[in-house]
């Protein structure tokens, strides 16, 4: 419990940062410089405004400067990386095999809420993410393989699997539909998370994504009553590559 506690508090500390990434990256600005600032007023955010979650709750969702909103997504950030974090933990223990596997959470969360808002996944985050996960397999856990390492033969694999397996479906849907079905984005995230989670983790990512993308879209279409609507894919590939490598050994057992 000690364990957890101070794993979810450094995820939420390091949520923070992610929120920096999620609002600089599609925009072309560095995540280095300058410090936190308010989006609106530009006024920087002062090291007590800056606490995870509690800060938001204090200043009641604020800027303390201009009174400015202060978006939901800044706090949700942190507190579903402090739990993402937690459940590594959970599922690897405290060991090496570990510190890949929060990176790649993190990366998923970034993605996800970049890709809800701009429509786009950064090759900046999924090419080195790639590259990451296979020069890692040699320490990281098999998600789907109790007590044993993925392996550098598995990772790469996995990645090639993802890469051509959505490469072949982005190339059907677009002779289907006559246009751009998927976009590239969603081939390279496939080949990370193929890195991250060997083969099986590309089968798993990929029917939990579709399944619940399927769900959602068929909702949207039902309530704005027309077809022609486009909604990101990389939220939902990104949830189901988490299930992979949270839950992956389950759900083989199962």
């Amino acid at each position: 419990m000690i364990e957890f506690i101070i794993l979810f508090l450094l995820g939420l500390i390091t949520g923070s940062f992610l929120n920096v990434c999620i609002y600089r990256l599609p925009r072309g600005l560095s995540i280095i410089r300058p410090g936190s600032r308010c989006p609106e007023c530009r006024s920087p955010i002062r090291p007590v405004d800056n606490i995870p979650i509690l800060s938001f709750l204090i200043l009641r969702g604020r800027c303390r400067v201009c009174g400015a909103r202060i978006h939901w997504r800044y706090p949700l950030v942190e507190f579903l990386n402090g739990l993402l974090w937690g459940l590594g933990l959970y599922k690897y223990g405290l060991s090496i095999s570990l510190l890949p596997v929060l990176i790649f959470l993190s990366s998923l969360i970034v993605i996800t809420f970049i890709d809800l808002e701009h429509m786009v996944i950064p090759d900046l985050i999924t090419i080195p993410g790639v590259f990451l996960g296979i020069s890692s397999s040699f320490i990281m856990a098999d998600p789907f393989l109790r007590y044993e390492h993925l392996g550098i033969l598995s990772s790469f694999k996995g990645a090639l699997a993802g890469f051509l397996l959505f490469l072949i479906i982005a190339k059907i849907g677009k002779l289907i539909f006559k246009k751009e079905a998927m976009g590239g984005g969603d081939i390279k995230l496939m080949a990370m998370v193929g890195a991250f989670t060997g083969w099986k983790g590309v089968i798993l990512t990929t029917f939990a994504g579709s399944l619940m993308g399927s769900i959602v879209g068929i909702a949207i279409i039902i309530k704005r009553k027309s077809s022609d609507t486009v909604i990101p894919f990389g939220p939902y590939l990104a949830i189901g590559a988490t299930i992979a490598i949270l839950f992956g050994q389950e759900i083989l057992n199962l």
